[in-house]
């Protein structure tokens, strides 16, 4: 199995660690420390030995932040996991708050004493957060300090060792553009700004740049490593040598050296004593390298990754190989969908049973690489949680009358999948269908929309919400985040959502399309699909060329939850023409018994 149904979760000893933390404070002088979720390369998923917010609290979601001092703690978590932040954290040694309603600023401020000392290590924090953070400090005139060695490291006495996976190139087929191609591209960009170089500290950043891959992430195939490019293409890759094979060096070439971790203070130093201008992401890069660079004397250029649109704006070869990724993901998790509604009104299956089964046609197909996240595999009230993991602790049984939530995705080397499914076991509620409805038609209206060059995420996010919001419903989760080609399943920089940004969406974007309703102690219900943004084209009559989106997940919708009473002509023809699409693609990739049920389930709908 890609995953396992262990709980990771050591809450229960959170009352020692905290102690053993904060008897290390008076070492370091400090009356406080910060530990966010994050690791030397900002990434989303962790190795495990990053992994300290789950070592200090049991908490084991992909984002949040814990602030301890002598007296208190608190935890962080956003709308995804208010439910398995009290499943998993002890509330009598945690506060535990919501990031938007009480972010860590906020409560700093509230509950700091003044001349407090509270430490933060520079190589998990941005250097945008690190302002945020101080600022909050000095309003409560208190201090905060960065540390040169994490109090939790020192106390942390079985921790894991270092990943050390090998890295492997990314084919040109997969690719679809050189590494110096892109080079150069990022080059002049630093030579428009007047920049020698640039830091390159996110490991997705470090893959696409170079076309290399690697193994330190689970389900993710990143390499850890930094870089430095300079102005000319040329550049220092930071890297453990022993990851690095015969054949990554040969592609890698002679313009690209290989330098091991220990020596990037020297080569920000060699920066600074040329007086060079150094761009770097003030909201990605770890806060540790403006430090050095402040100290060496660079001047430093703050603006985001220059990787970041490049590598979102996905090319022809990349969007060929995505598409072939889904058809061939289709064909596997409409396999398991027949089988699951064969199987699940028996009783006999249950959430572990139905990720190994899903896995295990997954396996079947010699392309796959890894699945690209843990399942999500919630039976009734499970499916509540955003962002469940099923363990051997909390499995249950998929039982009649509740619905199964399934999200999940595959990593293939030409694309990375992601998509959820909600199906009822046994006969749906009303209510289950007219929530499922309006969910439904949000996934509809963003998926149908068209929109003007220049558009953003946030600019669309309202269509997918607002049936939900007409009935005085909402989900606490973005509807739709940015995916990677075989790389991470959760990319930016765009995004749609109900936050304002900058980042206009760009045909070859891909995102996820995925609307949600949520009933604590009850059932969850989502529905995604993976969508590429299009070229603008004209419409008849319009004045305005406009953009839209292509669907690229194909799987079918269960009708089971749907009230067609409630969709309109336009959304049920959608519909209609999506399980046809549906079935003309997968059909051929599918044994004759999936084939007959996708055909039963795909038939036409009307009012």
């Amino acid at each position: 199995m890609f995953q396992s149904f262990e709980d990771h979760s050591e809450g229960a000893r959170a009352g020692e660690r905290l102690s053993a933390l904060r008897a290390e404070f008076k070492k370091h002088g400090l009356d406080g420390f910060i530990v966010p979720h994050a690791d030397e390369y900002q990434n989303e998923y962790l190795p495990p030995n990053a992994e300290r917010l789950a070592w200090i609290s049991g908490f084991t979601g992909s984002a949040g932040m814990v602030i301890v001092l002598h007296d208190k703690a608190v935890i962080f978590v956003d709308g995804r996991y208010t439910l398995q932040v009290q499943d998993q954290v002890d509330s009598e040694l945690f506060e535990i708050q919501h990031l938007i309603d009480m972010p860590p600023t906020k409560w700093l401020e509230a509950n700091l004493q003044s001349n407090k000392v509270v430490g933060y290590d520079p190589w998990l924090h941005t250097s945008d957060g690190v302002k945020r953070l101080k600022q909050a400090c000095r309003k409560a005139e208190a201090n905060l300090v960065a540390v040169d060695h994490n109090p939790l490291d020192a106390v942390w006495s079985d921790r894991p060792a270092a990943p050390q996976a090998p890295m492997r190139v990314h084919e040109g087929e997969f690719a679809g553009r050189d590494s110096a191609d892109k080079r150069a591209e990022i080059g002049k960009q630093l030579g428009e700004h007047n920049c020698e170089a640039v830091v390159i500290s996110a490991p997705p950043s470090i893959a696409w740049l170079f076309n290399i891959r690697g193994g330190d992430v689970s389900h993710t195939p990143l390499v850890l490593a930094s870089a430095i490019l300079k102005q000319d293409g040329s550049a220092e890759l930071f890297v453990d040598p022993a990851k690095v094979t015969d054949e990554v060096r040969s592609h890698l070439g002679n313009e690209i050296s290989i330098r091991t971790p220990d020596d990037l203070s020297d080569s920000l130093e060699a920066l600074g004593e040329k007086d060079a201008k150094v761009w770097l992401d003030p909201n990605g890069t770890p806060s540790w390298f403006f430090d050095q660079l402040d100290h060496a004397g660079a001047k430093i250029l703050r603006r985001r990754d220059p990787c970041a649109l490049p590598k979102a704006i996905k090319n022809t070869a990349e969007v060929s190989g995505t598409k072939e990724a889904h058809r061939r993901d289709g064909a596997a998790l409409t396999r398991f969908l027949a089988w699951l509604d064969a199987e699940a009104p028996s009783g006999a299956v249950d959430e572990i049973t139905a990720v190994k089964k899903l896995e295990s046609l997954r396996r079947e197909n010699p392309e796959l690489e890894d699945i690209s996240f843990e399942t999500i595999s919630g039976s009734g009230p499970n499916g509540a949680i955003v962002h469940y993991r099923v363990t051997e602790g909390s499995n249950r049984k998929l039982q009649n009358g509740e619905l199964f939530l399934v999200d999940s995705g595959a990593q293939y080397r030409d694309g990375t999948t992601d998509v959820t499914r909600t199906v009822p076991i046994g006969e749906p509620s009303d209510e289950m269908r007219d929530r499922f409805t309006r969910v439904l038609k949000g996934h509809i209206a963003l998926s149908a929309a068209r929109f003007p060059v220049g558009t953003n995420g946030a600019t669309l996010d309202i269509l997918a919400r607002k049936a939900l919001w007409d009935a005085g419903f909402d989900y606490d989760h973005g509807t739709g985040h940015g995916v990677g080609s075989f790389l991470s399943v959760h990319e930016g920089p765009q995004g749609i959502h109900k936050r304002s940004t900058d980042v206009e969406l760009k045909p070859g974007m891909i995102v996820s399309n995925e609307p949600g309703y949520y009933k604590t102690d009850g059932y969850g219900i989502r529905i995604e699909n993976l969508i590429v943004v299009t070229e603008a084209a004209d419409i008849d009559g319009g004045e305005r060329p406009m953009m839209g989106f292509e669907e690229l997940t194909l799987a079918p919708i269960d009708r089971r939850l749907i009230d067609a009473s409630m969709l309109s002509a336009q959304e049920l023809d959608w519909l209609n023409a999506y399980h046809a699409r549906v079935r003309d693609e997968i059909s051929p990739l599918v044994d004759t018994e999936t084939k007959k049920w996708l055909k039963d389930v795909t038939k036409k709908i009307t009012a």
